[in-house]
């Protein structure tokens, strides 16, 4: 009923106020530096969204979205001041896009009242809403990514990986070094060796890496990477001959930039993903007609469709339905970020809803809560076609081991809260 009175408010509301400010949406881009041809899909694509809204809908709920973009060159003293610089703007939500820049924005969100939106990535245990409460970062995480990878090697592997060997090749950061713990715990329930390789950034060089893997023969190599390492690693891969549909990427390792480099030798190589690949959804019509075509897009109109395009434009889906949510609890339409807090933790994506917004099958069902701020933790993998220059999906959203996970998400976010004082946001 609550939801209900809200959107007839909201209706209401519209009808008789005033024109009311831009929802506003700040995105922390990197279109320059060793990591630009990362951050410049994303960035277009979670711009041509709201572009989109405002053409076709007039913005979300009667208001136009505003898109502020900051140009952080994916450093994290700059992400910083980009955060200072445009947080007084009204800014609902902040989805930095690195690890390095979540870490340092974690306690300013929160003592700001402003939500964080890291959408795979970040500190993982922010899954935990008790304890993160402005950190969100549905509908998967590194460690459930981690968790992914073996459980589809499990598959592959009649359910036993006893006496495998997988290395993990991983950006030697905040961010490769994640899944580290969760693959050293899977290891022991399963029986097999784990190794780690760590390749300095920006990730150009990594010959001794790639020899160490040749001589220790790994059966599977997990990469956790970004940028040029990626690409790097697909070529050093195919120089030793290691077999690519036994290399898999996590969805950062995983775009067409990280294997086209690599020409026919990328051929079979697999990467994680929490949303689907493509541009064969209703949506991207409405993308062309109202953007693209409109002369309106973001970039040069030429990424739609791609894995880290379709990231960002999935990114500013869910803050669309967080605020559309927001709208209804709350009976107003032109929401406040702590507003935008409360849609976020009410957020429920269904696959009925997905289809009504041009994005049939396009992602896994999930729903946050107070206590969980990571969703249902659904992985899929996809493999990419070397001679089609395409990614399919060769997997369903599978389920990841939260029997391993959720013990080191209650550890990891209760040092976090015995550090800084902080108590249940749950009660």
């Amino acid at each position: 009923m609550k939801y209900k009175l809200g959107t007839m408010a909201v209706a209401a509301m519209m009808a008789a106020a005033p024109a009311m400010a831009d929802l506003v949406f700040p995105s922390l881009s990197y279109r320059t530096g060793p990591y630009a041809a990362g951050g410049i899909p994303f960035a277009d694509g979670y711009a041509d969204y709201f572009t989109m809204l405002n053409a076709r809908d007039g913005g979300i709920g009667g208001v136009m979205t505003k898109v502020v973009e900051c140009e952080t060159g994916y450093n994290t003293e700059k992400g910083v001041e980009c955060y200072e610089s445009t947080k007084g703007e009204g800014s609902l939500v902040y989805q930095p896009l690195s690890t390095g820049i979540t870490y340092q924005l974690i306690p300013k969100t929160t003592a700001d009242n402003i939500p964080m939106h890291t959408m795979g990535y970040g500190r993982t245990s922010a899954a935990n809403g008790d304890t993160f409460s402005h950190t969100f970062n549905y509908p998967a995480n590194y460690w459930n990514g981690a968790s992914g990878a073996i459980n589809y090697l499990l598959g592959e592997n009649g359910g036993d990986l006893k006496g495998k060997k997988v290395a993990l090749v991983y950006h030697n950061s905040a961010y490769g070094k994640e899944p580290i713990r969760t693959l050293q715990e899977l290891s022991k329930k399963h029986g097999f060796e784990f190794k780690e390789v760590p390749v300095d950034h920006p990730g150009q060089e990594q010959k001794s890496q790639w020899l160490q893997i040749r001589r220790d023969k790994p059966d599977y190599v997990i990469m956790y990477g970004w940028g040029v390492m990626n690409q790097v690693a697909i070529q050093e891969a195919a120089n030793i001959r290691f077999p690519m549909e036994n290399f898999i990427g996590v969805w950062w390792s995983g775009s067409e930039n990280d294997v086209l480099a690599a020409g026919d030798a990328a051929n079979g190589y697999k990467a994680l993903t929490f949303h689907g690949v493509g541009d064969d959804f209703p949506v991207f019509d409405d993308i062309k007609t109202h953007v693209v075509d409109a002369g309106n897009a973001a970039g040069a109109g030429d990424q739609v469709g791609t894995v880290l395009y379709n990231r960002g434009l999935y990114a500013a889906m869910l803050a669309a339905e967080a605020v559309k949510t927001a709208q209804e609890i709350h009976g107003v339409a032109d929401i406040t970020p702590a507003q935008m807090r409360d849609g976020m933790e009410a957020l429920e994506i269904t696959e009925a809803k997905m289809a009504s917004l041009g994005l049939p099958n396009f992602g896994p069902s999930f729903k946050v809560s107070c206590a969980n701020h990571g969703g249902d933790g659904l992985v899929g993998v996809t493999q990419w076609d070397a001679s089609s220059k395409t990614w399919s999906l060769v997997s369903d959203f599978a389920p990841s081991d939260m029997d391993v996970i959720g013990p080191l998400i209650a550890e990891d976010s209760a040092s976090y809260a015995a550090e800084n004082k902080i108590e249940s946001n749950c009660n």
